[in-house]
């Protein structure tokens, strides 16, 4: 199991050999993309990092996806989101961050699919990007992942959008690559399967590798639970001993006092940042995708570069300009 950073493998698919090797890969991508200063903090080593790990230390492709991303927080703007700006997506609960954090400092998501209270795909997204802002600034100085616990009790299919779900993999995979540590599926019911096989195509392999089936009545899957939690400290409907429940109240006020902390580090870490970038290039000369309508429907729809089919595609194409030296 990933604990978090991972020193690249030495297995020829493109992971530097060396230290220096993979410093030279982060430098090359930052040069190249010279984000402007306001994306500036978002835009460490650690972060590039976690770009060139996503496309196999492959430096124009981590470029080209950063590039994406850096256009995607310009125009999304996810560190501007605030508590009063999805309190009515999270009122249900229907995805929380804990108290606690797994054994291995990792924050943990808590999802109901049960308590889906809204039909509006960009208010869903707009709380779920929230809600993994929320958790990456919590996150331990030496942990850059997250554990999503997504609770089954009382679903059904109604609780569930294949556009949602399609987003969500988009997002988590194009804008928050490397950040998934884990997540487990909690006795998910049968008619659950049909579903999975929908939604499993939207995953990358490494990701959907992460996803874990967890069976309460199964001893041995449960073992999982046991291995990363202090299950005294987890909800009795995972099978842990906290049965206070989902409060609110309390929750806001949390989200809150996050809020007012991340817009502190946010600025702080920008000035610093900034005072050291050479001249940034515009938001317009990055990679051009369309404007966000506002309807959810366009909202919805993904950039076909996110399918994996898609970018097999690409790989093929981009094999020999990648034998090339970078200009």
């Amino acid at each position: 199991m990933s604990t978090g950073f991972k020193q690249p493998s030495l297995d020829g698919s493109g992971n530097p050999s060396s230290v220096e090797e993979k410093q030279g890969k982060i430098n090359e991508v930052r040069r190249l993309i010279r984000p402007q200063p306001d994306l500036a903090n978002y835009c460490s080593d650690e972060c590039i990092s976690r770009y060139l790990r996503a496309r196999n230390w492959n430096v124009k492709k981590a470029v080209k996806m950063l590039k994406t991303s850096l256009k995607w927080r310009s125009e999304f703007k996810p560190e501007e989101i605030r508590w009063e700006d999805v309190a009515q997506e999270a009122e249900t609960g229907k995805i929380y961050r804990t108290s606690y954090k797994d054994k291995y400092g990792r924050p943990v998501l808590v999802m109901r699919p049960r308590c889906q209270n809204s039909k509006s795909i960009k208010g869903q997204i707009k709380y779920l990007v929230y809600c993994m802002e929320k958790a990456i600034s919590n996150l331990s100085h030496d942990q850059e992942q997250m554990v999503w616990l997504i609770d089954f009790h009382g679903f059904s299919l109604s609780n569930i959008s294949v556009k949602v779900t399609r987003e969500t993999a988009y997002v988590l995979q194009e804008q928050y690559p490397e950040r998934l540590g884990i997540a487990i599926l909690y006795d998910p019911p049968k008619i659950f399967e049909p579903f999975w096989m929908i939604a499993k195509p939207f995953l990358e392999p490494k990701t959907a590798d992460k996803v874990k089936f967890v069976y309460s009545d199964d001893p041995n899957s449960s073992k999982i639970l046991n291995e990363l939690f202090n299950m005294e400290l987890v909800e009795s409907a995972f099978g842990g001993k906290d049965d206070s429940g989902f409060d609110i109240s309390r929750y806001a006020e949390r989200m809150k006092a996050d809020d007012e902390k991340q817009t502190s580090l946010w600025r702080a870490n920008n000035n610093l940042v900034a005072s050291a970038l050479p001249p940034a290039i515009s938001t317009s000369s990055l990679n051009a995708t369309n404007s966000e309508s506002e309807s959810d429907d366009s909202y919805a729809k993904v950039d076909k570069s996110s399918s994996p089919r898609y970018k097999e595609e690409e790989e093929e194409k981009e094999a020999v300009a990648d034998k090339a030296p970078l200009s």
